[in-house]
């Protein structure tokens, strides 16, 4: 779907990071390109020539009214989401859902409403931006990992229902990005809990991981890769030496890979 012509995307979690990379990347391409924010009003640095809808992905209307105002896309990239931490057993359950609302469930109705256009253009493309942590989980990120499993899941099951109408649906996972996500990551743990060593650990050093990670414009490149394929592969993963640790992964022990990510965010 590359070239310059008259292509329309919706690229959600568009005013920072990745989606403002991705937006600006199909901007760039001529594309009509809207890009959300709970606030589009609060955007100190919105993207040139983006037009900007506001999308609360816990709220129903809300959606429906930016796939409304979006009308006919081309391209949906479902980039928007938290990241939330905390042991499992302290993880407050609203909390866990309101992550599911916004990480999972919005993206899913989003979808839903922009495929049937996508189907009767028979042409179309829709990028889940997942995470490595979805193909490798680290302690302490039970509810983001689970998230991000299940936005795989959708996509990769779905992927052989839409193909036979020109529809590609396809997941990409970012490993450490240098973004300054971890600034806005929410945290859960109590003040007596007994996980706070290693909890505080593990934050050390995946903040570290990711000031030393890739680019938005890095991962966004490998968007656009999965946008222009002719036939997208069900799955992209870049940084975190991606190539290396998913050929570790088919062949070492499920063990043994576990412990290995779990040594590199200091954990035994």
């Amino acid at each position: 779907m590359g070239g310059s012509g008259a292509r329309t995307a919706l690229v959600t979690g568009a005013s920072s990071g990745i989606g403002a990379a991705v937006a600006r990347a199909l901007a760039g391409r001529g594309w009509t390109v809207y890009g959300t924010s709970r606030n589009p009003d609060a955007i100190t640095n919105p993207v040139p020539g983006v037009r900007y809808l506001p999308l609360d992905l816990t709220d129903e209307a809300s959606i429906a009214a930016c796939a409304a105002a979006a009308g006919a896309v081309d391209v949906l990239v479902n980039n928007a989401g938290e990241s939330q931490s905390g042991p499992l057993e302290e993880l407050p359950m609203d909390a866990i859902e309101r992550l599911f609302r916004t990480n999972v469930f919005g993206a899913v109705r989003l979808t839903q409403l922009l495929l049937p256009g996508m189907r009767a253009r028979r042409s179309g493309r829709v990028v889940m931006v997942g995470s490595m942590l979805a193909s490798f989980p680290l302690a302490h990120r039970s509810s983001y990992v689970a998230t991000k499993a299940a936005i795989k899941g959708f996509a990769t099951a779905a992927r052989r229902e839409v193909s036979p109408f020109g529809v590609a649906i396809t997941t990409v996972e970012p490993g450490s990005i240098a973004t300054g996500i971890g600034e806005r990551r929410t945290h859960y743990l109590a003040d007596d809990s007994p996980y706070t060593a290693d909890y505080r650990t593990m934050i050390e050093h995946l903040d570290a991981n990711e000031r030393s990670g890739i680019s938005a414009d890095t991962v966004a490149r490998t968007v656009l890769t999965a946008i222009d394929a002719k036939r997208p592969r069900p799955l992209y993963a870049v940084g975190s030496n991606a190539p290396m640790v998913f050929a570790l992964r088919r062949i070492a022990p499920r063990g043994l890979v576990e412990r290995i990510v779990a040594r590199r965010h200091g954990l035994r």
